[in-house]
């Protein structure tokens, strides 16, 4: 698999994310359904934003690592909240996680009206092999 960076500008490098990412000759693709703050019996976080990031991610990567694909390859990434507010109030949460990894990602962030049950934050992506 190849991938290249597509930048335009750089102020979009402090947001944590890229504008565009082009993939050329992948071994696969995995489509992830969105990820949230479920535990392993199927029960809905009712836990602040943050502490459902850091499960929305956990789970994610178990996902991703589960399917034999690598975080740093995730080339599309949709958040979705249901509180903007609060999620840009523990950003730093995804940034670390986007730094651990050296995820190059083109995302879009979607402020919504609910998600299943109590859940304030799911995370949707692309990754490649």
């Amino acid at each position: 698999m190849e991938k290249r960076i597509i930048n335009p500008w750089e102020w979009q490098n402090e947001r944590s994310y890229v504008q565009a990412v082009e993939v050329t000759k992948p071994e696969g693709t995995l489509y992830i359904s969105g990820q949230t703050a479920i535990d392993d019996d199927g029960k809905s976080s009712t836990s602040d934003m943050k502490d459902q990031l850091i499960q929305a991610i956990e789970n994610l990567v178990s996902v991703i690592k589960e399917a034999g694909y690598e975080c740093e390859n995730i080339v599309r990434l949709n958040i979705y909240t249901t509180s903007s507010e609060e999620l840009f109030s523990c950003f730093d949460v995804f940034r670390n996680w986007i730094t651990k990894y050296n995820i190059k990602q083109a995302s879009t962030v979607l402020e919504v009206k609910s998600l299943y049950e109590t859940l304030k934050v799911e995370l949707e992506v692309t990754v490649v092999k």
